[in-house]
């Protein structure tokens, strides 16, 4: 018996919302990220894209915990000689608050051409409001 390979068209993408409201940044991404691949399907295969699409509102009020808001550090660097930028979370926050859910999910997805592309399907927005009412997404809790 061979192992079953989802074709490219077998695969059927769904949305989710995910509320970041009160909830934790780490638990949140965690979340977005096994949608993305699509680890929570029975047919995932680590070479293909099998993932859904994946939205996530009001980012600006997803929890650090602990003393992060204060002592992380999200680093840039520009390419030029001394061009290493360094901003505290906090800093983050208050000038693109969906920035820090998108770091976190990002840096859970493979470092891939693949992965770019899991990257693509996920949609973070600062509040509630978000377009994508016409895709009838589903919504999943976080633990």
């Amino acid at each position: 018996m061979s192992t079953f390979i989802p074709s490219a068209n077998a695969i059927e993408r769904r949305w989710h919302v995910i509320d970041a409201a009160g909830k934790s940044l780490g638990r949140v991404a965690s979340l977005a990220a096994k949608v993305l691949q699509g680890k929570h399907k029975p047919s995932y295969t680590p070479f293909l894209d099998t993932g859904d699409h994946v939205v996530v509102v009001n980012a600006a009020e997803a929890v650090l915990t602990g003393q992060k808001e204060e002592q992380k550090l999200y680093r840039y660097h520009s390419g030029y000689e001394g061009g290493l930028r360094e901003e505290r979370a906090k800093d983050l926050r208050k000038r693109r608050p969906a920035s820090l859910v998108e770091e976190a999910v990002k840096g859970m997805l493979p470092k891939t051409t693949l992965g770019k592309q899991m990257y693509r399907k996920l949609n973070v927005y600062e509040r509630a409001d978000h377009p994508h009412q016409a895709q009838k997404p589903q919504s999943l809790e976080v633990q």
